[in-house]
């Protein structure tokens, strides 16, 4: 935590040394530093900064982290401003100024949001370095406006920074290196952690919402410029602004899913859409005369996706959700007016945004950090929801399990499916077929059909959704290929037999996924058959034999689809009973179908997870389970069938005996006087640990009640036992009682390091299945020869996670006792 820290104060440090430098040289001939090389040394920090914010943020709320992310915003769209002005970009005299000017006056005004918060929850000094690099962005503003000034003043704002920032940096450097003996005051990382605990303990917090909102605000500020006078027109010079908000604003995007906040991180996608689509429209005029045209049909349904999203998420916290309903007035403004981002229409909204956005950013800032927080609603809404018998919001830990119960996402499915719905209906957009750019149509398929699609696939994979994520993934590549072909204007108006060929592929593709739906949902499967309608189109445009109306119709279908799953993912995401239905799979065979097994996969965080585990194996069952190290098979003891079960599902080889694990010595303790004394105190001092121990057979098996099951543990003359560390096997032991185990994979294969892969090598021999996630260790335990431990001699079947000397350590401090 500390190391992070230091990365990004010695960051915010650097990159304010830079500036400094460059201004302090600007009244000279030439800056000391080129504007390119400065644009890329700020791209590369910006990088870094990111960097340290993320890392930082799943163990805190401290500001550093939408101080962190905030600035990476801020010189990420500063770099590349100063990357246009050094290659003679932005030629004019004032337009590296009109350029530079919404951005700074926007980041000013959110820093000193972050600075205010800062001190008001007592984080003096990253709100004293917050306030710095205000001030000399006030200064900067200041001198555009008026050389009076002069650049030094702008210098000595940044050179302060710097010094906070160092500062800041070295003591969180040295309660590192002296492990908190030594803290420089305002510094202390046990005062700040115990803050963070007492005060921070928020549950669902999303700790990146408000570095999102902050870059609502910069996309806002740009257009609300403009509208003050501030600056004279809208230019290229301003799409870096608009494009780093959208690019931070994906990976917040990510991250909200991260954090387990589905909603907002939809939400977060929705408005980066928003500011690419903006910054196209400030792109295009370079290099055309006219203004692009924006199709009225996806402004209209994007406002409809916002306002759905708005009504759920309200459903969660009241302010958000109002908050939300600024971006359907937005979109119904952009609508209406035929100019789109260049009408005043639109930009007295972008105002409105632009204020929402930072109140709902300070009240999410304040209430992450400080003891008393400011009132959102969420619990007047909870008081008025406890009173329905028909809505029921979906809370606790297991909000977002997946089904094979373990993910580090959220469900992104109705981001997946909305992306679908607006990409769909930019394909009804009529323009000019000479001149295709002319029409804003790209941002919502490339970027919301593409990337955004691609972004649902990937959360669908990690959440162990194979069909799902296969789906949105092809249908991610074919949005992006299809939209860049078609509405580039590369190819021209001719098309070629290699194209058409290529969208036979995908239909092919796209074809299995049809039949595998059948297997999924009713939903699924009309959702993956009416791609199979806009893949046709494509087709048919391609060779020239496109009916009338069908370009309309193939998109609307899809798109209508689309749109009930979307409804469908958000009801079943946040309510609980109250969900849209997406029907019964269409083909069901045999422990197939609608991602139902024979197979139970349990959360292992749950203790009624481990007590239903501990039913099955006491009734005969075998059990995948984690473990400290790799994930293995499991029966009990006092249940033979289970034990020959695991034996021969497995096809156990006779040189790779079945071992035996207990919970606790207790459990030998009435058989102890039949060890001898130096094992048992290696037993003692070895356990628990993933070290498994080979030691004599003997009647001590007996006392374990193991019956006939005793032929299917070790071998004639020996048995390897052992106490697992962890806390989920022991309690299970605790249950059950003593336990058989072997390795997760059958004879000869790798070993089983997450619970995803259990029942993929076992089958349907496996009758449940713990979840944890991936294995803590990808390495089996140390199995030791302890059958001659007596003589001061012990051997080594296998090295695993535990080295032999720490081993032999542990045997040389039992002799020595």
């Amino acid at each position: 935590d500390s190391l992070h820290s230091c990365i990004g104060l010695l960051g915010i440090s650097a990159g304010s040394l830079l500036l400094a430098v460059h201004f302090y040289s600007c009244p000279g001939a030439a800056p000391l530093i080129p504007s390119t090389a400065l644009g890329l040394l700020l791209l590369l920090l910006s990088a870094l900064l990111a960097y340290a914010g993320i890392w930082r943020s799943p163990r805190n709320v401290s500001l550093l982290l939408p101080l962190c992310l905030t600035l990476a915003a801020f010189w990420s769209g500063y770099g590349l401003i100063l990357l246009l002005a050094g290659q003679g970009v932005l030629p004019a005299p004032g337009d590296a100024r009109d350029a530079l000017l919404p951005g700074l006056a926007t980041f000013t005004l959110a820093l000193l949001l972050l600075a205010g918060v800062g001190f008001l929850c007592r984080e003096p000094l990253l709100a004293l370095v917050a306030t710095a690099v205000a001030l000399a962005s006030a200064h900067e503003v200041a001198l555009h406006y008026s050389s009076s000034l002069g650049p030094s003043a702008v210098a000595c704002g940044h050179l302060l920074v710097c010094l906070l920032g160092g500062y800041f940096a070295l003591g969180r450097l040295l309660c590192s290196l002296t492990k908190g003996k030594v803290a420089l005051p305002g510094t202390d990382l046990a005062q700040k952690k115990a803050q963070e605990q007492g005060w921070g303990g928020t549950g669902r917090a999303n700790p990146f919402a408000a570095p999102g909102l902050l870059l609502n605000m910069l996309a806002a500020g740009v257009f609300c410029c403009r509208l003050l006078g501030v600056t004279p027109r809208l230019f290229l010079g301003h799409v870096p602004w608009l494009w780093a908000a959208g690019t931070f604003q994906i990976g917040i995007c990510v991250l909200s899913f991260r954090a387990m906040d589905a909603l907002m991180a939809t939400a977060f996608g929705f408005t980066s859409i928003l500011q690419f689509a903006g910054g196209y429209c400030l792109l295009y005029p370079a290099w055309q005369t006219e203004e692009p045209a924006f199709p009225t049909p996806v402004l209209v349904v994007f406002s409809i996706l916002f306002a759905v999203l708005a009504l759920f998420l309200s459903l969660q916290s009241p302010v958000d959700g109002l908050y939300l309903l600024v971006f359907v007035t937005y979109c119904i403004a952009l609508a209406c007016s035929p100019r789109g981002f260049f009408a005043g229409g639109p930009q007295g909204v972008a105002v409105a945004v632009f204020v929402a956005s930072a109140l709902v950013a300070l009240i999410h800032l304040y209430n992450g950090r400080a003891r008393a927080r400011i009132p959102t609603g969420q619990a007047a809404m909870k008081a008025l929801l406890a009173r329905s018998s028909l809505l029921k919001l979906r809370e606790g830990p297991d909000l977002h399990a997946p089904y094979l119960g373990y993910s580090k996402y959220a469900d992104a499915e109705a981001l997946a499916y909305a992306c679908s719905v607006l990409a769909s209906f930019a394909l009804t957009a009529t323009g000019d077929p000479q001149a295709p750019l002319a029409t804003v149509v790209i941002p919502w398929v490339v970027v919301a059909g593409g990337f955004l699609k691609l972004l649902g696939g990937s959360v669908a994979f990690a959440r162990g959704k194979t069909l799902e994520s296969s789906a949105f993934i092809l249908y991610a590549v074919m949005w992006l290929t299809w939209g860049l072909a078609r509405y580039s204007g590369l190819p021209g108006p001719t098309r070629s037999i290699h194209a058409a060929m290529g969208i036979v592929a995908f239909m092919l593709f796209n074809g299995f996924i049809v039949f595998c739906s059948l297997f999924l949902s009713v939903a699924w499967f009309f959702y993956s058959l009416s791609f199979m309608l806009i893949a046709a189109s494509f087709l048919l445009d391609t060779v020239h034999a496109l009916p009338a109306g069908y370009d309309l119709a193939a998109p609307l279908i899809f798109g209508l689809a689309s749109f009930y799953c979307f409804l469908a993912a958000l009801a079943s995401s946040t309510l609980q009973g109250c969900c849209l239905p997406v029907g019964r799979p269409v083909l069901q065979l045999a422990g197939v179908g609608a991602r139902r097994t024979r197979c139970p996969h349990l959360p292992a965080r749950k203790a009624s997870s481990v007590k239903r585990v501990a039913d099955i194996l006491r009734n005969g069952g075998t059990c995948g389970i984690p473990t400290d190290t790799v994930y293995v098979l499991v029966a009990a003891c006092s249940r033979p069938d289970a034990v020959e079960k695991a034996h021969r599902s497995k096809r156990q080889a006779q040189d790779r005996p079945m071992s035996l694990w207990i919970s606790s010595l207790k459990q030998l303790e009435p058989a102890r006087h039949l060890f001898t004394p130096l094992l048992w105190d290696f037993m003692e001092a070895a356990w628990p640990s993933p070290i498994s121990l080979v030691i004599p057979r003997g009647e001590w098996v007996d006392f374990l009640g193991m019956k006939d099951s005793a032929k299917y543990v070790g071998t004639s003359q020996s048995v390897a036992i052992r106490i697992p560390d962890c806390s989920v096997t022991t309690h299970l032991i605790d249950l059950v009682g003593p336990i058989v185990v072997t390795s997760a994979n059958p004879t000869g294969e790798a070993d089983t390091t997450h619970h995803n892969q259990v029942y993929a090598k076992l089958g349907d021999q496996v009758d449940a299945v713990l979840c944890g996630g991936p294995s803590p260790e990808n390495i089996a335990s140390t199995v030791v020869d302890c059958t001659k431990i007596d003589s001061g001699n012990i051997g080594f079947f296998r090295v695993g996670i535990i080295p032999k000397s720490q081993v032999l350590q542990i045997l040389e401090q039992v002799q020595r006792k």
